[in-house]
C-alpha cells in the first residue's frame, strides 16, 4: 500500500537527495533521506504522525505504548503521541552516566507492550538495539513501524529478533518516478 501523500509530503520537504552520501553503516549510496529535513518540516510531520496513527489502528495497536529512539525518532513519536493519545517512551542509544542512569526515559510497566517508531531503517541495526533495550526494561516488544524502509536488511535482521518491521514508505516507492 503506497502512501502517495507522504511520498508527497517527503518529497515537498526535499528529504530525498541524489548524490553520493556515506551512509551511517559505513557504506554509500546515491540517494539519501535527510530525516532532519521531514522532521523540522510541521507539514510532513503532521503527515507522518497521522500516517502512523492508521497503520497503529489498523494493526490494532493504536493503544499500545509508543517508544521513540534518541535523537531521530523523538519527534516522530512525539507527534505521533499527541495525533494518538497514546504515551510514549524513549529509548537512548546508550544509558546516560548521570541521574538516573536510564537506558529507557519516561514511564514503563514491566510487561508492557511497545511499538517503536523510527525515521529510517537500513541495515536495521538502531531498531535492534532499541528493542533489546526496551526488552531488557521488561518491554514485550513485537512490532518496529519506520517512515522510510531502505530495504537493506532492517527486515531480515530485527526478524532475527523477532520482531516485524513496517514502513509507511519502501525505498523503492519513495524513488519510483523520482526526478
Amino acid at each position: 500500500m503506497t502512501d502517495r501523500t507522504l511520498i508527497d509530503a517527503l518529497r515537498a520537504a526535499d528529504a530525498v537527495q541524489f548524490g553520493e552520501f556515506e551512509l551511517s553503516h559505513g557504506g554509500t549510496s546515491d540517494y539519501y533521506v535527510d530525516k532532519y529535513r521531514f522532521e523540522t518540516e510541521p507539514d510532513c510531520l503532521e503527515q507522518i504522525a497521522a500516517s502512523f496513527a492508521e497503520r497503529l489502528a489498523a494493526i490494532g495497536e493504536d493503544d499500545t505504548k509508543l517508544a521513540g529512539v534518541a535523537l531521530g525518532a523523538v519527534p516522530l513519536v512525539a507527534v505521533t503521541s499527541v495525533e494518538t493519545g497514546t504515551p510514549y517512551v524513549i529509548v537512548r542509544k546508550q544509558r546516560k552516566e548521570y541521574g538516573t542512569a536510564n537506558l529507557v526515559e519516561g514511564e514503563l510497566d514491566d510487561g508492557e507492550e511497545v511499538v517503536v517508531l523510527e525515521d529510517i531503517a537500513t541495515t536495521g541495526q538502531s531498531a535492534a538495539d532499541a528493542v533489546e533495550g526496551l526488552r531488557e526494561a521488561g518491554a514485550t516488544v513485537n512490532r518496529v513501524l519506520v517512515v522510510v524502509d531502505r530495504q537493506e536488511g532492517a527486515e531480515e535482521l530485527l526478524a532475527e529478533h523477532d520482531v516485524e518491521l513496517e514502513a509507511l514508505v519502501t525505498a523503492e516507492e519513495l524513488l519510483a518516478d523520482a526526478e
